[in-house]
């Protein structure tokens, strides 16, 4: 594990669903290819949080690197709607775009 994964998992100790350091460490899990993991730090971010717009996108991308196009497709799909309900233009377009590379 990486020194900024533990000191991320040190601060999730003390605010385990604050969803900026739960995204945090599924971006460190991301880098290291811990897929599984970082697709389970990606849920919680968006359990916490469900406008987090951005957390769908690098779920969808986690999932098409892991080989699940199908999941990939159902993060996107999920984080339109929450990019739509938050008034998200630009998290919108970005993640549409991305589902429309594997649609």
């Amino acid at each position: 594990m990486s020194e900024r994964f533990e000191k991320l998992l040190a601060m999730l100790a003390r605010e385990p669903r604050d969803p900026f350091l739960l995204y945090g460490a599924a971006m460190e899990l991301k880098k290291e290819k811990k897929y599984l993991e970082a697709i389970d730090y990606l849920n919680k971010t968006i359990a916490s949080d469900p406008g987090y717009c951005y957390a769908y996108f690098q779920l969808g991308q986690v999932n098409e690197e892991a080989g699940d196009s199908e999941g990939a497709k159902k993060a996107y799909r999920d984080g339109i709607v929450a990019a739509e309900k938050k008034g998200d233009a630009h998290a919108r377009e970005e993640i549409a775009g991305a589902l429309m590379m594997i649609d």
